[in-house]
């Protein structure tokens, strides 16, 4: 029986869009927007660090003010990072509905500075018991050390635990774990599968 439910935030309780971040920087930098997500980020390794919390937000920034050539400051440059997100309600009202009968847990790969704008912006969302934050803990999934701090927050067995995600190789990391997973695509009915695995609301 479950237990404990595990949620992914970006992409199943709120949606991001990072080409919203590099089509603002084109404005700040001679690369044009297609380049700036590769050059800076995917193939550098340099946001990876940042949600590990390998660095600082102010090395971040100068590394990848560094990387783009761009004239922004450090406040005008977070206020563009951060600024990707939405809120997606129909997920957000479901766990709301958990709450009253499961232990909810947000398991995030995420950074101190998004995640903390996500916190004031989206105040609506910090209903969960427990937060398992890649740049706390030091990983990121897929690996298997962050799921098991997700299952010492959640104090129950993994079998006990269902874990909603939009990726599918998170989802296959903890399911190697014994995690029951729910992979999440954008409009679909999540509540739907959740009755399907027996949860009720």
């Amino acid at each position: 029986m479950i237990q404990t439910v595990i949620s992914d935030l970006g992409g199943v309780i709120v949606f991001f869009d990072n080409q919203i971040f590099y089509e603002k920087m084109a404005n700040f930098s001679p690369f044009a927007q297609e380049e700036i997500g590769k050059l800076a980020f995917s193939e550098s390794g340099l946001r990876e660090s940042f949600d590990k919390g390998e660095i600082t937000s102010q090395e971040f920034y100068t590394r990848a003010v560094e990387k783009l050539k761009a004239n922004i400051d450090y406040d005008k440059f977070f206020s563009l990072y951060n600024d990707v997100f939405s809120l997606n309600p129909p997920v957000l009202e479901i766990m709301k509905r958990l709450k009253d009968k499961y232990r909810l847990i947000l398991l995030s790969n995420t950074d101190v500075m998004r995640f903390g704008f996500v916190k004031q912006e989206f105040p609506e969302v910090m209903i969960f018991d427990e937060y398992v934050l890649s740049f706390e803990v030091g990983f990121m999934k897929p690996h298997p050390q962050i799921y098991r701090e997700a299952l010492k927050k959640a104090g129950t067995k993994a079998e006990e635990c269902v874990f909603i995600d939009d990726r599918a190789e998170n989802i296959q990391a903890a399911e190697e774990l014994a995690l029951q997973g729910i992979l999440f695509e954008e409009n679909e009915n999540l509540e739907s599968l959740l009755q399907g695995i027996n949860l009720s609301f």
